[in-house]
């Protein structure tokens, strides 16, 4: 496949190697690279999605692998935008969104990674994670959720949060063994511009909907979060499954920089169409010479033709 001949932007800029120690205050919340935002939108932005969709058919028509795409954010930070403008262009039937919110009382009689498991796609689809296993390292430990859950309090020791990092790998390395590849996006938003954000909900009528009074109360929180994401980055950005920090205060930028992300994960994988079984790749040859031998009207007359060959 022809690379973008223009306006390509190199990723790794903004994946965190394995062994990275990482300090959020040193990766840019906005566009960090000499790039026309008019070309993105028109021209460069369409052109990756045109080939994301066509790496998708060929992964949903081989059906072996699968690709879980993972967004992680502060609020306001656009992960709802991402999916609608860089997901909802692709075939619809090979892609499934789950957003993860606060879990219900079923989901909290289960362990924590019950209700992931549940939503992990099919082999050939795109699974993207709206939220995700990193909710119960983050907005868990921010609020102390565990010494007031239902989790066995003899299980909760001065490790305990190291080996919630252990389990969540090995759970990644597991599917990775079995052929379904990871990917996880931080979209990294500036403190100044998720204020303004949650502003326009406030202020705008039109985005109303948007607010909610938690997003407020969580923001108190903010220095901690940023904490928190660090380590959580640092402890799990892994080769099999990365993780990378992607610019947020710029949402065209946002959208193209995921879109490529993805586009590289599908590239990795390299699905190709299946080779069709000998009697089918046969029946296609009689087909064919049929067709040019034979002038036939209608579909049954070939079925018939074939039938006495």
């Amino acid at each position: 496949m022809d690379e973008i001949k223009d306006g390509k932007v190199n990723i790794d800029r903004y994946r965190v190697k394995e062994g990275t120690k990482v300090n959020l205050k040193k990766y840019s919340t906005a566009c960090d690279v000499v790039i026309d935002k008019a070309k993105v939108k028109s021209l460069y932005f369409p052109e990756v999605i045109e080939k994301v969709k066509d790496l998708q058919e060929k992964l949903y028509a081989q059906n072996t692998y699968g690709l879980i795409i993972v967004l992680q954010a502060m609020d306001a930070a656009g992960k709802d935008g991402t999916v609608n403008h860089v997901f909802a262009n692709l075939d619809p039937g090979g892609v499934k969104v789950v957003s993860f919110k606060q879990p219900t009382s079923e989901e909290k009689d289960h362990d924590y990674m019950w209700r992931i498991n549940k939503a992990l796609p099919e082999r050939g689809d795109i699974g993207i994670f709206n939220r995700s296993q990193y909710e119960d390292v983050i907005v868990t430990r921010i609020h102390d959720l565990i010494h007031k859950g239902q989790l066995p309090q003899d299980l909760i020791h001065k490790d305990f949060w190291e080996e919630r990092y252990e389990q969540i790998n090995n759970w990644e390395k597991y599917l990775h063994q079995n052929g379904f590849q990871m990917v996880k996006i931080f979209l990294h938003v500036s403190k100044k511009e998720q204020q303004r954000r949650l502003m326009d909900r406030i202020i705008n009528q039109q985005k109303n909907w948007k607010f909610s009074m938690s997003d407020i109360n969580e923001r108190q929180y903010w220095d901690r979060y940023q904490e928190l994401y660090e380590e959580m980055i640092t402890k799990t950005s892994k080769d099999i499954s990365p993780w990378y920090i992607v610019p947020a205060d710029n949402k065209w930028y946002t959208r193209y920089v995921v879109a490529l992300i993805t586009l590289e994960a599908l590239k990795k994988i390299n699905p190709q169409f299946p080779k069709l079984a000998p009697e089918v790749q046969e029946q296609l040859e009689q087909f064919k010479k049929l067709i040019s031998e034979v002038d036939i009207k209608s579909l049954e007359e070939i079925k018939n033709s074939i039938d006495k060959k």
